[in-house]
């Protein structure tokens, strides 16, 4: 079969854009929407598609809050400002089996779930990718600030250009597959003045508009009080026990705390500051401790998507860079594969407050490449 020789689009596609479809994934804000304008505006057959991934009383009245009424409805009028079709697909059920059940539980057995995560691996780079395929698109598009790049082996995932809005952390478990359709146009601007220079620019309604700061379903951040809903008598009560034994008070339940945690433990007037370092879900008990406990170099990780050229086992030892919160920078770390998706981490420098639920995602050590990651599945 001969190579196809036809110059490459913006999207690097072998076709002019009139002749490429792409399904932009809509939320209502100003990210996505700037994407779905540039893209019409460059002459692509353009779809937006927009998901309602649930029903919040709270959230719809939010503005900001990522998929709710009002967002829906932005992400509408952006479609008719721009004359391009757009499509509202009712997701509630899959999200909530996918991703609100499974935070529920990971909070209840102890963990620090990272919910957009699943959401991304889950709903959107799954069901809506594969929506998209189902209307003929040639490749998806979406708002996030993360780069892909052509490299020697295929197509490669990069931080985006702008490091303070780079979103890598939240799509380390993006397939190989999944990164060969899509398409994220925003990563190589300097910042997000730029976006909404070119929202201005194209008019859009959403310009100013300001961006989600909480899991979309936790519009309030009480995340205990959305677990108590989901597992009625969830809180149960029990005993803040000291590393050493003692028991300094009581709590109102473990989901109320995380790891690190050191404000709001309710046991004032002791002489040095405690830090939770470990939930003892199974005895009810929140385990405290001094700083230094919170100190981690060996961290274990499993599930792992791995992105790299060569085949993870395929060395003893991988020496990258690896991010174990989203608003920590990257870490060097010796990582050993266990299996093609286990691994044991260790951190040259330790850290504090790794936690079971969250994620370790690992980067080049000099460079912006991501080669995919993990997650953390036990006290380490």
């Amino acid at each position: 079969m001969p190579l196809d020789t036809r110059p490459l689009n913006s999207l690097g596609l072998p076709k002019p854009p009139s002749e490429t479809r792409v399904v932009v994934a809509m939320s209502g804000g100003v990210d996505s929407s700037v994407v779905a304008a540039m893209l019409k505006d460059e002459g692509y057959d353009v779809v937006g598609v927009t998901l309602q991934l649930y029903d919040h009383g709270a959230a719809l009245a939010k503005k900001g809050a990522c998929c709710a009424g009002i967002d829906i409805h932005d992400a509408r009028r952006v479609a008719e400002e721009m004359g391009f079709p757009h499509y509202v697909l009712d997701y509630e059920n899959i999200f909530r089996e996918a991703v609100i059940e499974e935070f529920a539980d990971s909070y209840l057995g102890g963990a620090t779930p990272v919910p957009c995560i699943r959401c991304n691996e889950r709903v959107k780079f799954k069901d809506l990718l594969e929506t998209a395929q189902d209307l003929e698109a040639d490749c998806m598009a979406t708002g996030h600030y993360i780069q892909r790049k052509t490299g020697a082996a295929g197509a490669e995932l990069h931080r985006a250009a702008d490091w303070t809005r780079d979103q890598s952390y939240f799509l380390f478990s993006t397939t190989q597959t999944q990164l060969d359709f899509l398409r994220f146009p925003l990563g190589h601007l300097p910042s997000k003045d730029a976006t909404r220079e070119l929202a201005a620019k194209y008019g859009l309604a959403v310009a100013d508009k300001p961006d989600s700061q909480d899991i979309c379903f936790v519009p309030d951040g009480n995340y205990a009080g959305v677990i108590e809903k989901l597992r009625p008598g969830a809180a149960e009560p029990g005993e803040i026990v000291h590393a050493d034994g003692r028991v300094l008070g009581q709590h109102k339940g473990v989901i109320h705390y995380t790891i690190g945690q050191r404000r709001g433990l309710g046991i004032g007037g002791l002489s040095d500051p405690l830090y939770v370092v470990r939930l003892d879900v199974d005895n009810r008990r929140v385990v405290v401790g001094p700083k230094e406990m919170l100190a981690t170099r060996t961290v274990p990780v499993r599930e792992i998507n791995w992105l790299g050229d060569a085949p993870f086992t395929s060395r003893e030892a991988w020496h990258l860079s690896v991010k174990l919160r989203s608003t920590r920078p990257p870490a060097e770390a010796i990582i050993r594969p266990l299996s093609e998706t286990e691994a044991e981490v260790e951190l040259l420098s330790p850290e504090e407050g790794v936690s079971p639920g969250q994620a370790c995602v690992f980067y080049e050590s000099e460079g912006s490449r991501v080669f995919g990651g993990g997650w953390i599945w036990r006290g380490a």
